[in-house]
């Protein structure tokens, strides 16, 4: 069994870690141009762009919070204080921990702040110790990049390993018939990705759901506890099904946010790796980002008995038909897809892999320009 800390690696090197989280920057901003794209061509909902896009937004500033925290990685700041932590093998990401440490430091981020010296004095210090000592402050600047992390954890809206469930009326579809989309999202702690979680479903109660004070609170605890990437989708539903009578999931979402791949930082094998090596990209356009759509519907409804006198609905879904992989996957379908710059695209319409025929790819350009092939 191998260990999962030999496959993590400490940015140490201060202009290693920037560019890392500069190349995270760039990968997410283009991530909302894709789902805006799309969007365009209708293979994504209005809905559904939003809240990604409000996820993503997330995903941003939880990195730039902790590029302010690793800022002086690597400098002699007469203190140690680590380095950022990544999924080097498997993710490409930040590992899991990394986040929970994050969201320890924001309970306590005022009362850091409160003991700091603000933007201004430490700034004019750094001044008067260029100018009349004529040394680097370095001391300084990692307060500085300390204070400026917790002000970010101070804004908040920032991607927690568990963000819990919201909910958005869609439509009344008659007398105590109600239509919601649920989402939440998870910091996989076994693979260190991102995914997020879409439901669109019915609600027969007498109280709409998210002002029922007794099923609201089950209904998130229940989702953020099968929040596992590797739980099938029919799975999840299912469970959810069985376990809340008069809610009736009709339609889940799981978007499964990298890995990212990249020749400076990450190991992982196959035909990606070979790509960005023969790409020879330069710096910011060596990288390429999976990403995954699992889906799964509701085809038609069943009545059972209930008690005595009564019955509930239960949904069946429909499971990939073709080539019998729906009880495999345990979605209706899987679109995967895979988002790189120009010129690794190139070499890998050159190389042609297998195992890629079926995968959308989204070439996009530092202007803004997205194109799928």
């Amino acid at each position: 069994m191998t260990d999962p800390a030999k496959d993590h690696a400490g940015l140490s090197d201060t202009f290693a870690s920037r560019r890392y989280f500069k190349k995270f920057e760039t990968i997410i901003r283009h991530l909302t141009r894709v789902a805006a794209a799309m969007q365009a061509e209708g293979r994504l909902s209005k809905s559904d762009v939003k809240v990604l896009t409000s996820y993503l937004m997330r995903l941003n500033f939880t990195f730039r919070a902790l590029s302010m925290k690793y800022l002086m990685a690597g400098r002699d700041t007469g203190r140690f204080f680590g380095s950022l932590a990544m999924d080097k093998r498997d993710s490409g990401f930040p590992v899991a921990a990394e986040l929970m440490t994050m969201a320890n430091d924001a309970q306590q981020a005022e009362r850091h702040l409160a003991n700091m010296a603000s933007e201004e004095q430490l700034k004019d210090d750094m001044v008067r110790t260029i100018i009349s000592d004529r040394a680097v402050p370095s001391k300084l600047q990692f307060a500085l990049s300390q204070r400026l992390y917790y002000q970010e954890l101070l804004k908040g809206q920032l991607f927690w390993t568990q963000n819990d469930p919201e909910c958005e009326w869609l439509e009344n579809l008659g007398p105590r018939r109600r239509r919601f989309l649920l989402h939440w999202a998870a910091y996989d702690s076994q693979v260190n990705l991102p995914v997020i979680y879409l439901m669109e479903l019915e609600d027969s109660g007498k109280v709409a759901l998210p002002k029922d004070e007794r099923r609201w609170p089950e209904v998130q605890a229940h989702l953020m506890a099968q929040a596992l990437a590797g739980l099938k989708l029919v799975t999840i539903a299912k469970g959810f099904d069985e376990d809340f009578d008069d809610l009736h999931p009709k339609h889940l979402r799981r978007y499964h946010v990298g890995p990212m791949y990249s020749s400076a930082y990450t190991e992982q094998s196959g035909p990606l790796h070979r790509v960005l090596e023969e790409a020879e990209a330069p710096a910011g356009q060596d990288w390429a980002l999976a990403w995954t759509l699992e889906e799964l519907e509701s085809e038609e409804v069943r009545e059972e008995r209930a008690g005595w006198f009564g019955t509930v609905e239960r949904e069946i879904f429909a499971l990939d038909p073709f080539g019998g992989r729906g009880a495999d996957t345990g979605a209706t379908r899987t679109q995967r897809a895979i988002i790189l710059p120009q010129r690794p695209f190139q070499v890998l319409a050159e190389l042609d892999p297998p195992g890629f025929g079926d995968v959308q790819k989204f070439v996009v350009s530092e202007a803004g320009q997205v194109l799928r092939y």
